[in-house]
């Protein structure tokens, strides 16, 4: 017998998600994977690594929660917001029987994970202004656990009306959990839903310190969410999924310095992505989408041949489920300068 066969089937049949690393490329300007242009510094200690973490940081869970402006309580840290999507959906979801919901175009984290504990998906597309489908989604609530939105979504970079979000919440109570993504909600942090965990016990909001905090390496995220919820997602974590460097980088991330740091560098990053968004917006034939996060999609005539021109260049985008759109993360200027200045090129509008 072949080893393959020794694997459950889901997991033979199953399509990994194509990652910005798994899918490679060689150059220079890396704007792919939403990444900070910022590579900032941190001291770490070794006196503590012959022994295990804390489950849960103390000092970590504090200086979260205070950044998010909720209680401790509300507050669990993970690897990774992506561990926090498959936390919720081992703790609430019955292989084999239960359902998530999730909305595409979107981040793809959501179906894969679920199908790797044989949980079903459902999946109902945003409109064409990229809202939730709020009549289809109450159509196909039968079984449904968990409900994943993502704001500003993945790939689109828009936000999801908030009066949607609260009417889906009240939709859900009591037969479902809302999980909003909110990985990109540092470029625009009055749009956050997590002042409204008091109000909907049916909310869970995702966070990392991947994006704005520019510690993709890290792996570090947050699942917030009222106590109920923490605790059972507490019965299913890792004993120690948190070690110790990265709790305390991160706990030097969201010190009053660290957190001025990341404020200058979001307007940094906001400013960049202000500049290629006008200097796309004027070419012909190109439509830059209004974007909140630290990336832009957008359409060109004819993408595949542009991307593919790209990436023999040494400037690697990112291709985009959306027919003929790109997703370019925001980096440094000059990388913005030097992105903008091929594209013109090879549209042949220099």
């Amino acid at each position: 017998m072949k080893i393959d066969q020794l694997a459950r089937k889901t997991v033979r049949e199953l399509t990994p998600y194509q990652s910005a690393r798994r899918l490679g490329g060689s150059g220079d300007i890396w704007l792919n994977a939403n990444e900070s242009p910022f590579a900032n510094e941190y001291n770490i200690k070794c006196d503590r690594l012959n022994r295990y973490s804390t489950c849960q940081p103390t000092e970590l869970i504090d200086a979260y929660a205070d950044y998010a402006s909720v209680r401790p309580e509300q507050v669990l840290t993970s690897r990774g917001a992506d561990e926090g999507i498959e936390l919720l959906i081992r703790a609430f979801c019955e292989p084999n029987q239960d359902s998530i919901l999730y909305c595409p175009p979107t981040y793809g984290m959501y179906a894969i994970s679920a199908e790797t504990f044989d949980v079903a998906t459902k999946a109902v597309p945003l409109t064409e202004e990229w809202q939730l489908d709020l009549d289809a989604i109450h159509a196909n609530l039968g079984g449904v656990k968990l409900v994943f939105v993502c704001s500003p979504n993945n790939p689109t970079g828009n936000l999801l009306n908030r009066q949607d979000i609260e009417s889906l919440l009240d939709m859900t109570q009591g037969q479902a959990l809302v999980v909003v993504d909110e990985a990109y909600i540092d470029f625009c942090p009055e749009a956050t839903t997590a002042n409204m965990l008091d109000q909907y016990p049916n909310l869970v909001v995702l966070r990392t310190l991947s994006k704005a905090f520019a510690l993709a390496g890290l792996r570090c995220g947050f699942t917030l969410a009222n106590a109920e919820v923490i605790e059972l997602l507490l019965k299913v974590i890792a004993p120690y999924p948190v070690p110790v460097p990265v709790t305390d980088i991160a706990v030097q991330a969201l010190s009053p310095a660290g957190r001025a740091k990341t404020k200058f560098q979001v307007l940094d990053i906001s400013a960049n992505r202000a500049y290629l968004q006008a200097g796309l917006g004027m070419l012909d034939g190109v439509t830059v989408y209004e974007g909140y996060g630290n990336y832009l999609l957008v359409k060109f005539p004819d993408a595949d041949a542009l991307f593919n021109a790209l990436w023999d260049h040494g400037i690697i985008l990112r291709r985009s489920p959306i027919e003929n759109c790109i997703r370019i993360s925001i980096g440094s200027r000059d990388e913005c300068e030097k992105t903008l200045a091929f594209i013109r090129e090879q549209l042949g509008q220099n």
